[in-house]
């Protein structure tokens, strides 16, 4: 073979490796990456072709789905659109944001792919008129707001529902969403046969240091139980049927308990009912100002959506259902120095109290915006609420660093908290054993949190006493003695060092789990202050025409201290009743 035939040859071989080595990076490749949720770990598969994104597929996520619904769809899309995972977070769902945006890094790293820089995405398009027209304005879209929309459409009004954060639910999506309703069919199924609306009223103004307003209370109390039937049977909401929570403060175990004991079952069928009855919900919408028309009435509402002004007439009148003001620290610190910087947050970030300033402006008397109350168990990194911390309903323990107990496990939330404050650390642990698992469920029903929990070290399981002791490094004698007591309470029933108003449950066998929490601001009492007609007061207790409130956002009912389970009884009684009251308006 010449010279030049040795060389075309393997010019041609090379040009031949070439174009398969081309072939093979050409073709899409997909690496999975991972990142941290708020629920844990969030993965991501990620198909790449010729070093752009392709596809995002969620492989394995804990993320609420409500909250990160913007997060797997806009937020997905704008990566694939701009080939980057360097995209405008979702408000609202910030954890989940980086989750998704650390899954499409860590996935691109894999597979040696250098995505684009920051993008600022273009604002979104919109087809909300500049002006329209309803019989009622909500502002709002959690479970008041909710309730008050279905309620007046139904009645036959024409409603919109605005409301700020790029999804709903608010905190009525986040909470655990019991609910407080004397006589229940549950009560009657578990042979609970003595309690009374009586009961449950003086059980809630002895709560709040009989600082409610008791006609107010009263309001609600009686019409626990029907709005509960109303969300059973009209809106489809589903209840654990063999089991109810007792929360501290009531003398009675009358909390109903809604599927997976999370507010997403409320949430998820609202957002059904709405959608059945054509009723908008415009996310992204933030109410800035009530109209008032010259003779004194609300009228209106005008908002903004991206730097955009919109007026929403409204012929019968304005509902307010937006909520506190737990996640305003600026708020919270005016209102009450004590819970400023200090105290982390429960609540959604949308609460920020803008319905009790625009109600204030709009003529209306403020009633107890010191009255703030904290959960006792809450995570130290996040100030989320523990939603975990159902076991302790059902007999869980809390002892604190030195390994004993120092409080009434089911008090009242602002006397626990007072006293976990008072321990070292300022902080406490819970106890509790499989026996007490099979009634509550808690690890069972929210294993998202099992899994962020025990990889943060906040969570522990274990076999014996001794192991959960030496984990947080609790005297082990000290705990076992602790134990030791609180089994001779649960053969004798009586708890003589302070007086635990439930029966204790053995803790003699495990396997165990113990969890650490601390106080952390959940509800704001404070607010428009209402009468049982859920209509807005002015300074001279005058209804202000036009304008209600429900939820959070008032300050009547709860007092100093709220009950738990008593939120989703206020909100769903009194926006049925602002609903109600709103669409009979001339």
């Amino acid at each position: 073979m010449t010279n030049g035939k040795l060389f075309a040859l393997s010019l041609s071989l090379a040009f031949g490796a070439l174009g398969a080595f081309s072939v093979a990076q050409a073709a899409p490749v997909t690496t999975e990456g991972t990142g941290t949720g708020k629920h844990g770990d969030l993965v991501a598969a990620v198909t790449f072709d010729n070093g752009k994104i392709q596809a995002i597929d969620i492989k394995k996520s804990n993320e609420n789905k409500i909250l990160a619904e913007k997060v797997f769809t806009d937020m997905k899309n704008a990566m694939i659109e701009h080939n980057t995972a360097d995209v405008d977070l979702v408000s609202g769902a910030t954890m989940s944001s980086k989750a998704l945006q650390d899954a499409v890094k860590a996935a691109a790293e894999k597979a040696g792919v250098t995505l684009a820089g920051p993008v600022v995405l273009m604002k979104r398009a919109t087809k909300v008129p500049e002006s329209s027209v309803y019989d009622v304005v909500v502002i709002g879209a959690g479970g008041a707001g909710f309730s008050a929309a279905i309620t007046a459409k139904d009645a036959g009004a024409s409603v919109v529902v605005l409301e700020k954060m790029p999804t709903v639910g608010g905190n009525s999506l986040i909470s655990g969403a019991e609910m407080a309703a004397a006589n229940n069919w549950v009560q009657r199924k578990l042979g609970i046969l003595d309690d009374s609306v009586e009961r449950h009223f003086e059980d809630t103004m002895k709560g709040g240091d009989y600082k409610g307003d008791p006609a107010v209370v009263r309001t609600m109390v009686e019409n626990a139980l029907p709005a509960a039937l109303w969300c059973r049977d009209v809106i489809g909401v589903e209840f654990q049927e063999d089991n109810l929570f007792f929360f501290g403060g009531h003398s009675r175990k009358r909390s109903l308990i809604p599927k997976g004991a999370t507010g997403m079952e409320f949430i998820q069928k609202f957002m059904a009912a709405a959608k059945k009855r054509d009723i908008p919900i415009i996310t992204g919408m933030k109410a800035e100002e009530l109209v008032k028309s010259p003779e004194g009435r609300i009228v209106g509402v005008k908002a903004t959506m991206d730097g955009k002004t919109y007026t929403f007439n409204a012929k019968n009148g304005v509902i307010i259902a937006s909520g506190g003001f737990a996640a305003n620290v600026e708020m919270r610190a005016k209102a009450n120095p004590f819970y400023g910087a200090g105290f982390k947050t429960t609540n959604a970030p949308g609460a920020t109290g803008d319905g009790i300033v625009m109600g204030e402006k709009a003529g209306a008397q403020v009633v107890n915006m010191d009255l703030i109350q904290t959960y006792p168990m809450c995570d130290p990194i996040t100030g989320a609420i523990e939603l975990i911390d159902d076991a302790r309903f059902e007999g869980a323990i809390l002892v604190n660093q030195e390994g004993k107990r120092f409080v009434e496990e089911l008090e009242r939330r602002d006397v626990m908290s007072k006293a976990i404050l008072e321990q070292t650390g300022q902080y406490c642990y819970a106890l509790f054993n499989d026996a007490i698992e099979k009634k509550s469920h808690a690890i069972t029903h929210h294993q998202d949190e099992v899994e962020v929990f025990t990889k943060a070290g906040i969570l522990h399981k274990a076999d014996t006493i001794e192991e959960a002791a030496e984990f947080f490094k609790i005297p082990v004698e000290n705990l076992k003695a602790t134990v030791a007591r609180v089994n001779e309470f649960a053969k004798t029933g009586k708890d003589l060092d302070f007086n635990y108003r439930a029966r204790f449950v053995d803790l003699s066998t495990g396997p165990y789990w113990i969890y650490r929490g601390v106080p952390s601001c959940h509800h704001t009492m404070g607010g428009l202050k209402i009468n049982p007609k859920a209509q807005v007061l002015d300074k001279n207790d005058k209804p202000i025409p036009g304008l209600w409130a429900a939820g959070e956002v008032t300050g009547s009912t709860h007092g100093t201290n709220r009950l738990g389970s008593n939120a989703y009884a206020d909100i769903i009684v009194f926006g049925r009743i602002a609903g109600a009251e709103a669409a009979a308006a001339k």
